[in-house]
C-alpha cells in the first residue's frame, strides 16, 4: 500500500494543472516528487533550498498575491523551526496557506529528535484560526488535501504520517465519525491511532469516535456521544499527550466530566529504534491502551 506522502505529490500536481491559483513551495525535501510539475509550472513550483524561515515567508508572499500556496517539508522544519514566520507572516498578516508536513511525531526514528515533532499541533494551538487535519490513511490524506487546497484563503495544516490504519473511511474535513457505540465511556481516536484503539476497546461497552479534523474540534459530536455513553472521555492522539484535552473540557464545560489524554509523552526517547518501538514506549500500542483505558473507565465498560 502506498503511504500518505506517496499520495501528496501526485494529488497536488493534479491540482496545479486544474487550478491556476495553486502554487507549491518546497525546501529541498520532497522536490523529486514535483520534478514533472516544476517543468510544467516553473512559476508555481518553487524550491527555496534549505531555508525553512524563507519557506514560510515565500508561501505567505504568494498568498498575498492571491495564490493558494501548498508549503511542504518535515513537521519539525515546517512548524517548529520557522514558528515565528508562521505566527507573523501567515497569522498576523492573515495570509492563507496549506502547510503539509511529513515525518510526524517519530516516523523516521533514525533521523533523531531533530526530525521528530510530537508538539506540532500543540504549538499551532497557540495561534488563532488554524484548521488541522490528521488523516489516518492515504485515501483520507488525498481527501483532506483536496479540502485544504479548496478552503478559500484559510490557514490549514495537514499532518501526514508513515503510520496508517488498514482501511480509510469517508471523512469530510469537518466532523468526527462514530465508529462504535457503547454506554460506558467515549474514546476519541485521532488519525492513525484508530486501528490500535479499536483493538484495545474490542468487547468494551464504549463509544469510539474517529477524528481526522481536530481543529476546529467537533464539539457537537463529542456532546452527542456523551449523552448516551456518559461523560468519561479518553483522547488518543498520535502527537503530544493532552493536546486536545482543553478542547474536550471546553466542549463539556457545563456538565461534570473526566478527561484522560493519551499520546506521545514529553519524555524524550534517546534511542532511535523503529516506529513500532516508539509507539509501544509511549503506550500507544493496543495492549497498553487497553490497560490504560480499563484503569480509567473501570469495570462498567465490560459489556
Amino acid at each position: 500500500m502506498d503511504t500518505m506522502r506517496d499520495r501528496f505529490a501526485p494529488v497536488v500536481s493534479r491540482l496545479l494543472d486544474e487550478d491556476p491559483r495553486v502554487a507549491v513551495v518546497l525546501a529541498e525535501i520532497g522536490k523529486d516528487g514535483f520534478a514533472d510539475a516544476q517543468r510544467k509550472h516553473p512559476d508555481r513550483v518553487i524550491n527555496v533550498g534549505i531555508r525553512e524561515q524563507l519557506l514560510i515567508g515565500a508561501g505567505a508572499g504568494l498568498a498575498l498575491t492571491g495564490l493558494r500556496p501548498v508549503v511542504h517539508t518535515f513537521a519539525s522544519f515546517l512548524v517548529e523551526r520557522p514558528f515565528e514566520q508562521v505566527k507573523l507572516d501567515l497569522g498576523h498578516q492573515n495570509a492563507g496557506a496549506v502547510l503539509v508536513s511529513a515525518a510526524a511525531s517519530f516516523d523516521w526514528p533514525a533521523g533523531g529528535f531533530t526530525h521528530m515533532a510530537p508538539g506540532d499541533v500543540a504549538l499551532l494551538d497557540t495561534l488563532d484560526g488554524w484548521t488541522v487535519h490528521v488523516p489516518g490513511h492515504p485515501d483520507e490524506a488525498e481527501t483532506l488535501l483536496r479540502h485544504a487546497v479548496a478552503a478559500g484563503d484559510d490557514k490549514v495544516y495537514v499532518r501526514l504520517s508513515a503510520q496508517s490504519n488498514t482501511q480509510g473511511l469517508a471523512v469530510d474535513g469537518a466532523r468526527f465519525l462514530t465508529v462504535r457505540e457503547g454506554r460506558a465511556g467515549v474514546v476519541v481516536a485521532v488519525g492513525p491511532t484508530l486501528d490500535a484503539v479499536l483493538a484495545a476497546t474490542d468487547g468494551l461497552d464504549v463509544t469510539v469516535l474517529y477524528a481526522t479534523t481536530v481543529r476546529p474540534f467537533d464539539t457537537a459530536a463529542l456532546r452527542r456521544a456523551t449523552e448516551s455513553a456518559g461523560t468519561d472521555v479518553v483522547l488518543v492522539e498520535p502527537y503530544l499527550a493532552g493536546t486536545s484535552t482543553a478542547a474536550a473540557n471546553d466542549a463539556l464545560a457545563d456538565v461534570p466530566h473526566r478527561i484522560l489524554g493519551l499520546g506521545v509523552s514529553r519524555r524524550e526517547l534517546r534511542r532511535y529504534g523503529n516506529i513500532d518501538e516508539h509507539v509501544a514506549a509511549h503506550g500507544l500500542d493496543a495492549r497498553s491502551l487497553r490497560v490504560r483505558i480499563d484503569a480509567f473507565l473501570g469495570a462498567r465498560i465490560h459489556a
